[in-house]
C-alpha cells in the first residue's frame, strides 16, 4: 500500500508503507537513491560490522531486517520534516500501521 505525503510548499512524495522490497535486494542503495544518507551509512556500518563477525551472515540477516523497518523509518523521518498526509486515505493508512498517532 502507498501513502502520499505533502509539505507545506506543495511538494509531495509517494511513499510505500510496509515491507520494502527494495532494501531486501538493493540494501543500503535504498535510503542512498532516497536521499537518506543518515540510514544510508548506519545499515552499512551495522551490516559492515555483523557481516565481519559472522562470515557475511550477519550482514544479509541485516538486511532482511532493515526490509521490514526501513519505510516506515522513513515515513517517519518525512513527518518529522513537515510532510504531512495528503489525503484522508493516506492518513487512515499510516494509523493504522501506527505510523502516524491518531491525535495527528
Amino acid at each position: 500500500m502507498k501513502a502520499v505525503l505533502q509539505n507545506s510548499g506543495g511538494l509531495s512524495k509517494r511513499v510505500k508503507v510496509g515491507f520494502s522490497w527494495t532494501t531486501f535486494f538493493f540494501g543500503f542503495l535504498t535510503p542512498l537513491f532516497r536521499g537518506d544518507l543518515k540510514w544510508a551509512i548506519i545499515i552499512v556500518i551495522i551490516e559492515a560490522v555483523l557481516g565481519s563477525f559472522s562470515f557475511g551472515l550477519g550482514s544479509f540477516v541485516t538486511g532482511i531486517v532493515f526490509s521490514f523497518i526501513y519505510n516506515k523509518i522513513y515515513i517517519k523521518e518525512l513527518i518529522e520534516k513537515g510532510y504531512q498526509p495528503a489525503d484522508e486515505e493516506s492518513r487512515v493508512l499510516l494509523q493504522e500501521r501506527e505510523i502516524l498517532s491518531r491525535t495527528a
